[in-house]
């Protein structure tokens, strides 16, 4: 719905609410001055889950099959990490099967969330066109316009939540990834029935990239304005450059792909803030020597690519080597965002063939068993969105005393509120906006991909407005905390 609001001195505020095709609530407010130019614009975040409250006084060892309750789309992200600040706080190191076999799991969940983001999220805009009919900018448009288009995001998504399903019991919340490890083995005729699935996957992994890449022309002023600016970059990275998504350094680097610092997770407080605006209840971390909100910086999977000086996979490399011929630099448009979710695709398909077949990967070694042996614990693992933290304090009685998430749509708050401002800026002139002006607005949130379910846990004293209106519409209160 788009509604618009007359203010003092015959300013106007734009309000699209719902934002559409994402995974959670929110809505964008376009704020425009008295001669209809646009001033900014927000994104609020509506919801709200108290998660880092809700945990408190629960036995550490519960965390990782609780944490994956936040979501039911990046379950394992939360599995993983949380099941990483545990490890720390047994400070054990897990067996390699239990941590490939982690792997596996978390590769099957960047295939599955990716493949939602893409092809039942954000293709209709490349398919159907960012002006056609609303009531069919849809998946259901899509399958009817291209069937085998729809089909193959249907697959390649069942592909992630099947492998989850033969690893984890289940396709959402497997509680399989427990501290120090994992809870049973590998069968070999599990990890045959994964094998099989395979070619498939990466088959339709490829067709839609070759899709895709043809399509780029058809957006190239979207390119120019959907968050295209030079800004900072963080990801999980490793020493020989490779792309890192299970463990490895926080790194931030500059455009021109300078590293500017390079840490370790359990240090992330000494150099990544959070702020929390009145507009949003979803926190802006920020790169703290820089301050706020100048330490804005990106995660996710243009990031990765961006820091990744190969995958590590060979078509993946591929891949990578066209996506760097883009830009001279670094990759600096967050429509790419998409090309580069379908690359991550590829590689996790490729690395998962890999793991499978690596020698040990059916050990019945995949646990370490230990009690709590530090009082705290930092987790970190990239998530499909970017950089997922978990970090927790527990009592002499292993009881969470305090927990802290920065999750990976948080990172990129401060960037999506300024993409939005850049795109609305350049296509909104006037009062009155066209539908595909307003859903062009829209499809920069989308390309960022932004979880909001899973990101909303701030603690604390939380900004609170509540607007009235009579029965006309018209606004008649506002209540502010």
């Amino acid at each position: 719905m788009r509604t618009q609001k007359k203010m003092s001195n015959e300013k106007h505020t734009i309000t699209i609410d719902p934002v559409t095709r994402i995974e959670g609530h929110s809505r964008i407010s376009i704020h425009l001055d008295s001669s209809g130019l646009v001033e900014n614009a927000q994104l609020h975040v509506t919801q709200f889950r108290g998660f880092e409250k809700l945990c408190q006084g629960r036995p550490f060892y519960e965390m990782p099959s609780l944490m994956a309750r936040i979501c039911g789309i990046c379950p394992v992200s939360h599995l993983i990490t949380s099941a990483k600040a545990c490890d720390a706080i047994l400070a054990v190191r897990i067996p390699e099967t239990a941590e490939r076999l982690r792997r596996i799991m978390h590769l099957a969940q960047f295939v599955q969330s990716h493949a939602l983001a893409f092809f039942h999220l954000a293709s209709p805009d490349f398919l159907l066109g960012l002006d056609s009919d609303p009531a069919k900018r849809n998946l259901f448009g899509v399958a009817a316009h291209t069937p085998q288009l729809a089909h193959d995001g249907i697959k390649l998504r069942k592909f992630g939540q099947e492998v989850i399903r033969i690893l984890g019991g289940k396709r959402i919340h497997p509680a399989w990834i427990v501290p120090g490890g994992v809870s049973h083995p590998l069968q070999e005729e599990d990890r045959d029935a994964i094998l099989a699935m395979v070619p498939e996957a990466r088959e339709i992994a490829l067709r839609t990239l070759v899709w895709f890449k043809r399509q780029l022309e058809n957006f190239r002023e979207e390119i120019r304005v959907f968050a295209n600016f030079p800004s900072m970059f963080m990801a999980l990275a490793k020493d020989d450059g490779g792309l890192a998504l299970y463990k490895g350094w926080i790194r931030l680097v500059n455009t021109d792909g300078e590293a500017i610092d390079n840490f370790e997770g359990r240090d992330y407080q000494d150099h990544i803030g959070e702020a929390v605006e009145p507009f949003s209840y979803l926190k802006s971390p920020y790169y703290k020597p820089k301050g706020y909100p100048d330490g804005m910086y990106r995660v996710g999977p243009l990031a990765r690519l961006n820091m990744a000086r190969h995958c590590g996979t060979p078509l993946a490399d591929q891949e990578l080597a066209e996506f760097r011929e883009l830009e001279r630099r670094f990759v600096l448009s967050s429509f790419y965002y998409h090309y580069a979710r379908l690359i991550e695709i590829l590689f996790a398909v490729e690395r998962i063939e890999y793991l499978l077949n690596s020698e040990g990967i059916l050990s019945p070694h995949v646990r370490a068993y230990a009690g709590p042996n530090e009082y705290e614990g930092v987790g970190v693992a990239e998530a499909p969105r970017g950089t997922l933290i978990h970090h927790y304090k527990i009592d002499d009685h292993g009881l969470i005393q305090s927990a802290n998430m920065i999750i990976a749509t948080a990172h990129n708050n401060l960037a999506m509120n300024r993409g939005i401002t850049q795109a609305a800026k350049h296509f909104i002139k006037g009062r009155v906006a066209p539908e595909g002006m307003l859903n062009r607005v829209e499809a920069v949130i989308r390309a960022f991909d932004p979880c909001l379910s899973c990101s909303t846990h701030a603690d604390g004293h939380m900004a609170l407005k509540v607007e009235i209106y009579d029965a006309d519409g018209k606004l008649v209160e506002e209540i502010e905390r």
